[in-house]
């Protein structure tokens, strides 16, 4: 069985893809998997280290405004349908999945006008632009949250399956979550935020969190900050300007990423990010708390749709971009973690647990066997 996933530009598409593939490589060992991204986006990294082909076209989001680097952008973009086309031929893939954003436009299309079966994953509640213009010609699409079906009236067939993410809950005890604190260096005694702004840092989040040391308002809570490798080094020049040490805060560890997310994140009591698909898809499923930060888009707040679907059940407050600073923030922060009761704040994790979807992987390897429609050779 030879399979294309179409996947490129952020982890968020591409870390399903990955997902995805490996499911079906570990049901069936001897599939080709061969991806298809572009040559910008992280796909160049993810792909290769996950023991994947990577093929490239040129795709490109297309802006409303009429600019030159627009029109460039189309040309270059239409270039990528024909490209498509000659690697779809050269494959002869049985199956072809897409995981969201504009590589998907293309390498679908091409599919779709060869009569290959076709699929699409879609982590966000409000689909994006390329998922809905396919819709009507996709064989299947998989989405990650119940309430993207609501836009999706014309396609031939959706299905809640879920998004595929690394992160589980592992239940730790007290006595477990004491001793992840103690070796970041914190203590016990006060609840731990988890702060990040997905795997660069965010500017806007991370000035917001340096007022907040600056004037020493965390005594009632500890942090663990993900400043972003690309950011961490201005950071601490900054906070050194004012005689703080950033290796040595009270009450506070930074580090430029989070290798042991799970763990952390499974430790804290609140977490304070950005509102990918995938962010919230982890921080349901390990039960906390949150303080989103919806990074803003010109076209679409696909991020801020995410994170109103958890501020409905009662499991977050939203604060938009341009409304957050150190002041905002950590009222935000003492609201839930200061005045609230150890209880309560439990009780706003176990409503995030209930947007949870059980066993996505095998929902989603389902739905390629179905449209196969091969299932004794898988």
């Amino acid at each position: 069985m030879k399979v294309v996933v179409a996947a490129a530009g952020t982890g968020g598409h591409i870390n399903p893809g990955i997902a995805i593939a490996n499911k079906i490589k570990k049901e069936n060992p001897k599939a080709e998997i061969i991806f298809i991204g572009t040559q910008r986006g992280l796909e160049n990294d993810l792909v290769p280290k996950a023991g994947y082909k990577l093929k490239t076209i040129e795709a490109y989001g297309l802006s409303k405004k009429i600019s030159i680097q627009n029109i460039s952008n189309i040309i270059k973009t239409l270039r990528g349908f024909k490209q498509a086309e000659k690697i779809i031929d050269e494959i002869k893939p049985d199956l072809v999945i897409g995981t969201g954003g504009y590589i998907c436009g293309a390498v679908l299309t091409a599919a779709h006008n060869k009569k290959i079966p076709t699929m699409l994953h879609e982590s966000n509640a409000f689909p994006g632009t390329a998922v809905k213009m396919l819709a009507k010609d996709t064989d299947t699409i998989m989405v990650g949250f119940k309430e993207a079906k609501d836009f999706l009236k014309k396609a031939k067939r959706v299905v809640v399956t879920g998004t595929p993410t690394k992160i589980k809950n592992l239940h730790l005890t007290d006595e477990q979550k004491k001793e992840v604190k103690l070796q970041m260096g914190l203590k016990d005694d006060k609840p731990v935020v988890l702060i990040f702004g997905g795997s660069q840092g965010a500017k806007r989040i991370n000035d917001a969190i340096m007022e907040i040391i600056r004037e020493k308002r965390n005594r009632d809570y500890q942090i663990i900050w993900a400043a972003g490798p690309n950011q961490y080094d201005g950071i601490k020049q900054e906070l050194e300007k004012d005689n703080i040490n950033i290796n040595n805060i009270c009450g506070i560890k930074i580090v430029p990423y989070i290798y042991n997310m799970q763990e952390i994140m499974n430790a804290c009591d609140l977490v304070v990010a950005r509102s990918g698909a995938m962010t919230i898809t982890e921080i349901a499923i390990v039960q906390k708390p949150a303080i989103f930060i919806p990074l803003p888009s010109r076209s679409a707040n696909r991020q801020e749709d995410n994170a109103r679907v958890l501020e409905r059940k009662g499991a977050a407050k939203v604060i938009l971009n341009e409304e957050l600073n150190g002041d905002v923030l950590s009222k935000a922060i003492d609201d839930i973690v200061v005045k609230q009761d150890k209880a309560s704040v439990e009780q706003m994790g176990k409503n995030a647990s209930t947007i949870v979807i059980e066993n996505v992987e095998d929902k989603i390897y389902e739905e390629v066997k179905r449209l196969i429609g091969e299932i004794e050779k898988l």
